[in-house]
């Protein structure tokens, strides 16, 4: 057990971080279209003028879209809750059909059910 304790692994200490101005040429020296400035970017900067203007335009569209969604998933809903109903239904229907049809095929063959029976 003592031998164990002595083969410690010293492991490489770690760099230091980077310094502000390390930080910012960094950035500074990074193209525009780099994926860490435009995968939360919006599809289109806003100019300058009428930047409000377009921000709560964006917004009603946003609200109006999610309205939109809403409504949406709603109907679907309601629509998959209509095929489930109409496919049991359905299910019933066949088992009704098949009974059916058994039934027919006795009545219709007489022959085999007064063989079977006499």
């Amino acid at each position: 057990m003592g031998s164990k304790a002595k083969k410690r692994v010293v492991l490489p200490t770690r760099p230091a971080p980077p310094t502000v101005e390390q930080f910012l040429a960094d950035v500074r020296g990074a193209p525009a279209d780099d994926p860490v400035f435009t995968s939360l970017a919006p599809a289109e900067f806003p100019g300058p003028s009428g930047r409000a203007q377009d921000t709560k335009a964006q917004q009603e569209q946003l609200y109006q879209q999610s309205r939109a969604y809403v409504a949406m998933n709603q109907q679907l809903q309601r629509v998959g809750n209509q095929l489930k109903q109409k496919c049991e239904d359905l299910q019933r229907a066949g088992e009704r059909l098949e009974r059916d049809v058994g039934q027919l095929k006795q009545v219709a063959l007489p022959g085999t059910v007064a063989a079977s029976s006499g």
